[in-house]
């Protein structure tokens, strides 16, 4: 990897991959907390169903601030301080406008969410959400200053938080309230409330973050707000809202269409319960990706101000689909130990690893790919690759999820990121060519379907044989890597 430019994104990458990996990796384990302790796939189901939900008024409440935060303080005509201060007291008013209207009207909402059963739920998500989004800027300070182990760590407390409360709520208070029934406990601690502690658990740990990042991020600020500034922001940032509402309908399409594709409503719950435990197993490929774009989006607003070259970029995209790839091998030659996080009840939905994954490698290549229209300012064109895309995703989920079952949403996400990868990289080579070496990485691509069905075709009853056979091919591709890519290193 050449030029001081790609070591700071590596060492950035780095620095929040590792925050990433061992964040995610202990989040992961709730994972297997949760499916072993909620064994009916239907409850896992609804709070799978409520996470869609989060997820998605999450983008609807940053409204595509974060990027144009990054967009604005890099331009040289803009004053860092107000822009900072612009976008966290527009961020401010329209989350805690949220939390009132969802409290004021959690009655319609609940009915139409078809969740009336408890509506505490919602409420507690309401927060979380709200909270969410209003710390989407702070933390895209620290990502400014270059502080990622600042960044890094507060990402790591809100983890160790949520496993702490989930693991208090989940396995010690029903412990202490089974063997010892007269203790206090029993005051603030209720069995039936089930899956609403995963959502309590996670509603104290964004509490708890959001006490440790302010102090860090909002200490000294002016808070001066430019209604000039954010009437430009925001038309910058609007069809990236767009995108990004299209986007993660695409992301959580299966949460928010399920019950609406079955008769039964059991059934549907019970089946996105089995394909989000299972998606959950594909973390690892998914916190790679967020760890390149959290070094990434900087970079590239801050190379642009240096220089006109877009060797970067291209090193960058290349370097991305090499490890994402290593990343797929080592995930899917391995699937036969890493399906038991979750529980026997959710095991059957391993199926939809290997799609998913890479499913969510191409998501990676778009987002690498998405630079061209970030920097000319052409962001409509992103908005109109999700929408395309979105209308893909739920059409596919529509007519083949009632047939064929969670499978579909797996591959109904693949070719949908497959289909918007090829629009945008052409469409983008018109306004902001760069020089990508598609040579070396359809090479690659193809190295991994070759080693895939080498490895994964013979039959090998013994485990520790068919796991051994396997690593040979793995040990073979990252060799042919090093010797590729990093010779001149050894």
């Amino acid at each position: 990897m050449a030029g001081s430019g790609m070591k700071s994104l590596a060492k950035d990458t780095a620095i929040y991959g590792l925050s990433s990996i061992i964040g995610r990796f202990f989040n992961w384990l709730l994972v297997p907390l949760h499916t072993y302790i909620f064994t009916n796939t239907i409850e896992y189901g609804k709070v799978s169903y409520i996470y869609g939900y989060t997820a998605l008024f999450m983008v609807l409440l940053t409204y595509g601030m974060e990027t144009g935060f990054f967009r604005f303080m890099n331009k040289q005509e803009e004053n860092p301080d107000k822009v900072y201060a612009t976008s966290l007291i527009s961020l401010a008013t329209t989350s805690l406008l949220f939390i009132l209207l969802c409290f004021f009207f959690i009655n319609p909402v609940s009915s139409w969410m078809e969740y009336s059963r408890h509506k505490e739920h919602i409420l507690m998500m309401a927060v979380v959400v709200a909270l969410d989004a209003f710390m989407t800027i702070p933390f895209a300070y620290l990502r400014y200053q270059k502080r990622p182990i600042r960044f890094a760590s507060l990402k790591i407390a809100f983890i160790v938080f949520n496993i702490f409360f989930n693991v208090l709520f989940l396995v010690i208070c029903p412990w202490i309230y089974k063997n010892y029934p007269h203790w206090a406990i029993n005051k603030f601690y209720n069995p039936d409330i089930g899956i609403g502690y995963i959502f309590l658990a996670n509603l104290l740990a964004n509490f708890a973050v959001f006490l440790l990042l302010a102090p860090a991020t909002m200490k000294g600020l002016k808070l001066r707000f430019d209604s000039s500034l954010i009437i430009r922001m925001l038309k910058y940032s609007f069809p990236l809202l767009i995108l990004g509402v299209a986007g993660v309908i695409n992301q959580t399409v299966a949460q928010l269409t399920y019950p609406f594709l079955f008769n039964n409503p059991d059934e549907a719950f019970s089946q996105l319960g089995i394909y989000n435990a299972c998606l959950k197993i594909t973390v690892i490929i998914t916190m790679f990706t967020q760890a390149f774009r959290y070094a990434y989006e900087p970079f590239f607003f801050g190379k642009n101000k240096e220089s006109n070259s877009t060797k970067p970029y291209a090193d960058a995209m290349k370097y991305f689909i090499i490890f994402a790839l290593l990343v797929f091998l080592t995930v899917v030659f391995y699937l036969d130990i890493i399906k038991y996080v979750v529980s026997k009840n959710y095991t059957a939905g391993a199926v939809i690893v290997p799609v998913a994954m890479l499913g969510e490698l191409f998501f990676g290549v778009y987002f690498n790919l998405s630079v061209w229209y970030k920097l000319t300012d052409k962001t409509r064109y992103g908005a109109y690759f999700s929408i395309f895309g979105c209308f893909i995703q739920v059409g596919i989920n529509l007519i083949f999820v009632p047939v064929f079952g969670y499978i579909a949403s797996a591959w109904a996400t693949l070719i949908c990121n497959l289909i918007i990868v090829t629009i945008s990289y052409f469409i983008g080579q018109k306004y902001y060519p760069v020089k990508y070496d598609l040579k070396n990485i359809f090479f690659y691509f193809v190295l991994v379907v070759i080693f895939y069905a080498a490895a994964m075709y013979p039959q090998i009853n013994n485990e520790i044989l068919r796991l051994a056979y396997r690593t040979l091919f793995l040990i073979a591709f990252a060799a042919i890597i090093v010797r590729k890519e990093f010779h001149h290193i050894f």
